[in-house]
């Protein structure tokens, strides 16, 4: 397994494996059984970089979500689990109510949600200290202020270790990030966003995004982590559901564009090169990215686990990153 540091502290940042593990349906729609067997497959591949939310999976059963942390917390125990596997959870977008969603009623980014909602996810982790912790989504309806001290207090009291952001305007993760380092506080250091070679298109508004989207990896985004090294990009998403391959799975409708399908044949192009599948060819291509991108993959089975797994010896010549890169 290859591995690459998150964070710029040296009593904070951390090495992680190149490749993280979403865990965003464990304990859900995903059994224990099965969840246990990837999770002990991927830490025996190397792996040391898991992702959750205290949110995951509300729509599976109609709650507020949790079970994706407890399972992690079961597992931790039952396998004498310590700090060598970083596990990143968020906050912010658990529903304040059963049956309810993120859309209308999130619990939000007041400092009282932030320290109460972090402790909650640190007795389900079983952990004293979450390794990385993310605003999940934006609360514009709390000064920006009180949201950063309230991340930066729990930075400074041990409890958390590293911040990140997901689906956020980039200016608002530029402002929080000049209060923080203004206030002499932790500051946003990984970003986790929807990214993966093919590109969407920005002008569709979504449930929480009236203007389009700001949970995609776009121009704006790339060019922030391209000015700022210390930055490290988490690109959640990357194999879009299964839609690269699977027949079932059509390309979702926001990558429905006229740049799609050349894109498309180039990674089907470079797979017939490397003998690899287009999956491992995109997973492949972001783990050598020119910047710091780590894809964030969940898996529902073994077999899943192990194709993604193939991905990170996969090495892409000089001439396939190009056209990977320069298609249009």
């Amino acid at each position: 397994m290859k591995h690459r540091t998150i964070g710029t502290d040296p009593a904070t940042r951390r090495d992680v494996s190149v490749l993280a593990l979403g865990a965003m349906m464990f304990g859900s729609t995903i059994d224990e059984r099965t969840s246990y067997a990837i999770l002990d497959r991927y830490v025996e591949a190397g792996g040391t970089f898991i992702d959750t939310s205290n949110n995951y999976a509300f729509w599976a059963d109609g709650g507020q979500g949790g079970q994706s942390e407890e399972l992690l917390g079961r597992w931790r125990r039952s396998r004498g689990v310590g700090s060598e596997i970083v596990i990143a959870t968020k906050l912010g977008a658990r529903p304040l109510a059963p049956g309810t969603s993120y859309v209308g009623n999130a619990e939000g980014l007041s400092a009282k949600t932030i320290r109460e909602s972090a402790e909650r996810s640190r007795e389900r982790l079983g952990v004293e200290r979450i390794d990385l912790l993310y605003a999940h989504i934006e609360d514009r309806t709390v000064p920006l202020r009180e949201t950063v001290e309230g991340f930066g207090e729990l930075v400074a009291e041990g409890t958390v270790g590293l911040l990140g952001a997901s689906n956020h305007a980039i200016w608002r993760v530029e402002r929080a990030r000049a209060l923080a380092a203004s206030a002499g506080l932790a500051g946003y250091e990984v970003l986790q966003y929807q990214h993966s070679h093919l590109r969407p298109r920005f002008d569709m508004p979504e449930s929480i995004f009236e203007d389009g989207s700001l949970g995609h990896a776009g121009a704006e985004l790339l060019s922030y982590l391209r000015a700022e090294p210390g930055l490290t990009l988490v690109a959640y998403s990357p194999l879009l559901g299964g839609a690269y391959t699977r027949q079932d799975k059509p390309v979702p409708p926001d990558y429905d564009h006229p740049g799609t399908p050349a894109r498309l044949a180039v990674l089907r192009q470079v797979a017939e090169e490397t003998g690899a599948s287009v999956n491992q060819v995109v997973l492949a291509w972001q783990i050598g990215h020119r910047f710091p991108v780590i894809p964030l993959a969940g898996a529902s089975s073994l077999a899943q686990l192990e194709e993604n797994l193939g991905a990170v010896n996969l090495e892409l010549t000089t001439d396939q990153r190009e056209r990977l890169d320069s298609v249009h």
